[in-house]
């Protein structure tokens, strides 16, 4: 493989390079960290102005499907992870015949790139999930409406995101479409459907809960607190740390699982799994059911963790990059009782720099991180962090600070 014209200047006492394929905000949120522990960090960036690339001082532009660019890209890194999911089976396997040290690998990732390997996966581990089946005709769709009943939801297995590849499906002809497009992708053998459709029970939840857990090629884990999240339109809005009133027995049975599945599937790196708090008392504890059941996972660093770049004493994007280099990881405590995080959306006002100036000016508490990102409606622009003593203290200042930059109030 030829090393990239732009490769990173190594920096003296053997420190390594770590290549992170995508150039979104996550990408961009590993420099700060990657620059205090003299990492040298490179990225492979869908653009010039990527979010990463405005920050990253090495960041060749090339497609994540690509595979000459991603194989040039690799050769000057010393290991290589990822900003998203979306990078082809073929590619990450010509990257592992190329010698290529992947974190995490392909064997882990397709558990988050396919979710009918996760939930089959799952299931096989004993892994508390919502009721599922995989459906690629109108009669499957049907058998599992009359177990579990309308509504139930509907998923694309690859590649949706934020709501994206979701649907509520109150009858059946509201799978029409894609019962149709399953149809024909299953028998092209390509596209998102071509193993069907994953049809999953409406799960009668309280509150949803994410586990975020870091692993290393060595096995050493470490795990942060369980937190809250709420999700606006299929977007994560707000994250809670901790969250607010969870049995410290479900908490620590939901941490156990979330590190049984990391060990389980070989992760490195972080680990986000995304749990339904079914408001129950975990078993053993005078509950006959699970407490709660696994939603999602992500193989990365996770938007209901990007309260830790300063909430706790070792945040996501610094344990990955320790994680993927199998350094010792770092203490994942809080600083603090409570973390509130509040995801700033694009609105219709282009110009976020005055608003961005009050938000600072008004609070001098308030944590602001923006991603270099082009205002675009309900987009994710960047968050603030809170910290305190008082939850609904931070809450409240959280949700003011990221409702003044979208717009929302003006005072």
């Amino acid at each position: 493989m030829t090393v990239p014209a732009n490769a990173p200047v190594r920096a003296p006492g053997g420190f390594p390079v770590v290549g992170v394929i995508g150039g979104g905000q996550l990408a961009r949120m590993m420099q700060a960290p990657a620059i205090a522990l003299g990492v040298q960090l490179s990225v492979l960036a869908e653009a010039v102005d990527a979010s990463a690339a405005l920050v990253v001082p090495s960041a060749p532009v090339g497609d994540h499907a690509d595979l000459e660019a991603v194989c040039r890209f690799a050769a000057a890194c010393d290991v290589v992870t990822f900003d998203h999911e979306h990078v082809p089976a073929d590619v990450l396997a010509a990257l592992v015949s190329a010698g290529v040290m992947l974190q995490p690998s392909p064997e882990a990732l397709v558990f988050a790139q396919d979710k009918l390997a996760m939930r089959r996966k799952l299931t096989e581990l004993g892994v508390p999930c919502p009721e599922w089946v995989v459906a690629q005709t109108a009669e499957e769709a049907s058998g599992f409406a009359a177990r579990v009943g309308f509504p139930f939801i509907a998923k694309t297995p690859r590649g949706g995101y934020d709501g994206k590849g979701v649907q509520v499906v109150r009858q059946l002809s509201d799978l029409e479409a894609w019962l149709g497009a399953a149809a024909t992708q299953v028998q092209a053998g390509t596209g998102a459907l071509r193993d069907g459709i994953l049809l999953e029970e409406m799960v009668p939840f309280v509150r949803e809960l994410a586990v975020l857990v870091a692993r290393s090629p060595s096995g050493q884990a470490a795990a942060w607190p369980v937190v809250q999240t709420i999700q606006t339109d299929g977007i994560c809005t707000d994250v809670c740390a901790p969250a607010p009133g969870l049995d410290p027995e479900v908490a620590a049975a939901a941490t156990r699982t979330a590190l049984q599945i990391a060990g389980e599937l070989g992760v490195t790196g972080v680990l986000a799994v995304e749990m339904f708090d079914l408001g129950v008392p975990p078993k053993g504890a005078g509950g006959d059911h699970p407490a709660y059941l696994v939603n999602e996972l992500a193989m990365r660093p996770h938007n209901s963790g990007h309260w830790t770049i300063d909430g706790a004493v070792t945040s996501q994007f610094e344990q990955h990059l320790r994680a993927v280099l199998d350094l010792p990881l770092g203490d994942p405590r809080p600083h603090a009782a409570w973390t509130v995080m509040a995801n700033v959306l694009g609105g219709d006002y282009p110009e976020l720099y005055p608003a961005y100036r009050h938000v600072m000016a008004r609070d001098p508490g308030v944590k602001v991180h923006m991603y270099g990102k082009g205002v675009r409606p309900g987009r994710k622009l960047g968050h603030v962090n809170v910290s305190g003593s008082s939850l609904e203290d931070c809450q409240a200042r959280a949700r003011h600070a990221a409702d003044y930059l979208r717009g929302i109030i003006d005072e």
